[in-house]
C-alpha cells in the first residue's frame, strides 16, 4: 500500500506564529518594490522623449526629406498640392514646424508636397466661347496665388461667320507643354461684318417686358425717362428710335423713352440708372441687380450689351444698393437716394 500523508495543522500554525515578523516584512517589501517600479515608470513617462531640432527640408526631394526626418526620430504628415512648375513635382513646398524649431522626438511634421502642375499641356480652345473659357480658367485656378494659365489682353478681333466671342486662333497651340505660368493669346470672332437685325416693337410695353425683349433680340439700347402724359400708361415705353420692325445694322443703338409712374409709395424712387461700360467688340452679358434694405435681391435687367452708355429705369426703395456686373465681374455699385433736385418727385400714398 502507498504511503499516507497527513498534515499537522497545529504544527503549521505554530510555525507561522513563530515567524510572523518575517511574513509581515516580506509583504511590506513587496509593496515597496511595486511602488518603486510604478514611480520609475511614471517619471519616465512624464519626462517623455528626447528633444530634437526640426531640419529645414523645403525644396528637397520627398525621399531625401523622409530620411532626414527618420534620423531625427520625427514622423511626416503629408499633404499634396499642385504647384506652378512641373519641376517641383515630388519636392517639399512647405513644412510645419519650420526648420530649426526644437521639438520632442516622435513629433509629426506637416509636409506639403508638390504633385506637379494641374495640367501639363495646353488644351484646344478654338471654337469655344471666350467668356466660357475665361470662367473655366478662373474656376480651375481660383485658389492659386499665380494661375498657371492666364489670358493675354487685349485680344485680337476679326470679322467671321462664327458667332461673336468664338475663339478662332490660339497661341500656344493645342498640345504644347506647360512648364510654368503661361499667357494664352486668342484671336476672337466679332461676328459677320455688316450684319442686319430687325428692331422689335417695344412701344406700349412695360419697362420690364421691354428689357426681356431686348435680352432675347440682343439689341443695344439707351433709356431716358419723362413725366407721364395724358393717355399714356405709367412705366411703359412711349417712344423708340428706330421704330419697331425696322431692319438696321447690328451696331445701331435703340433709343427708348419710358414714362414715369403716377404715384410712388412712401420712401420709393423712380429714376434712371446710368453708367458707362468699357467698349467691347461684341455684346457681353451685363446684369443690373438691386439689394433692397430688407436684404431681398431683385434683378432689374439682364442683357447682352456691347459697352458704352448703359441706362435702365428703376423703381426701388431709398437705401437700396444697385450692383452692375459684366460677365460676372462687378463694375459699379451705388445707393439709391432721392434725386437732389426734388426730394419728393411724385405723389406719395
Amino acid at each position: 500500500m502507498g504511503k499516507r500523508f497527513d498534515f499537522d495543522f497545529d504544527a503549521i500554525e505554530s510555525y507561522v506564529a513563530s515567524h510572523a515578523r518575517l511574513f509581515v516584512s516580506l509583504v511590506i517589501g513587496i509593496i515597496v518594490l511595486v511602488g518603486l517600479v510604478a514611480l520609475t515608470v511614471f517619471f519616465v513617462a512624464v519626462r517623455g522623449a528626447e528633444q530634437t531640432m526640426v531640419p529645414d527640408i523645403r525644396g528637397k526631394d520627398l525621399t531625401e526629406a523622409l530620411l532626414e526626418l527618420q534620423v531625427k526620430e520625427l514622423y511626416p504628415r503629408i499633404q499634396l498640392r499642385y504647384s506652378q512648375t512641373s519641376q517641383d513635382k515630388g519636392t517639399i513646398l512647405e513644412q510645419e514646424p519650420a526648420g530649426g524649431t526644437i521639438v520632442k522626438a516622435g513629433r509629426r511634421i506637416r509636409l506639403v508636397v508638390s504633385q506637379g502642375v494641374i495640367m501639363d499641356r495646353v488644351e484646344d480652345y478654338v471654337g469655344r466661347d471666350l467668356d466660357e473659357v475665361r470662367m473655366d480658367l478662373q474656376a480651375l485656378f481660383a485658389s492659386a496665388v499665380q494661375p498657371l494659365l492666364s489670358l493675354k489682353e487685349p485680344f485680337m478681333y476679326e470679322f467671321s461667320s462664327e458667332p461673336p466671342g468664338t475663339i478662332l486662333q490660339q497661341n500656344p497651340l493645342p498640345g504644347a507643354d506647360i512648364s510654368g505660368p503661361t499667357a494664352l493669346e486668342f484671336v476672337v470672332s466679332r461676328g459677320p461684318e455688316n450684319t442686319m437685325i430687325k428692331i422689335p416693337d417695344l412701344v406700349g410695353l412695360p419697362v420690364a417686358d421691354a428689357l426681356e425683349q431686348l435680352r432675347q433680340n440682343g439689341v443695344a439700347f439707351t433709356f431716358t425717362i419723362r413725366n407721364i402724359r395724358p393717355g399714356e400708361s405709367p412705366e411703359t415705353i412711349v417712344y423708340q428710335n428706330p421704330t419697331g420692325q425696322s431692319v438696321v445694322e447690328s451696331n445701331v443703338r435703340l433709343a427708348l423713352v419710358a414714362s414715369t409712374p403716377l404715384t410712388l409709395e412712401t420712401g420709393e424712387v423712380f429714376d434712371l440708372f446710368s453708367y458707362t461700360l468699357p467698349e467691347n467688340p461684341y455684346p457681353l452679358a451685363v446684369r443690373l441687380e438691386a439689394v433692397l434694405p430688407s436684404g431681398e435681391r431683385r434683378r432689374i435687367a439682364s442683357v447682352d450689351h456691347p459697352g458704352g452708355e448703359f441706362s435702365v429705369p428703376y423703381r426701388l426703395p431709398v437705401g437700396s444698393v444697385l450692383i452692375l456686373s459684366m460677365v460676372n465681374r462687378e463694375m459699379h455699385r451705388e445707393t439709391v437716394q432721392y434725386p437732389a433736385s426734388d426730394t419728393m418727385p411724385y405723389e406719395q400714398f
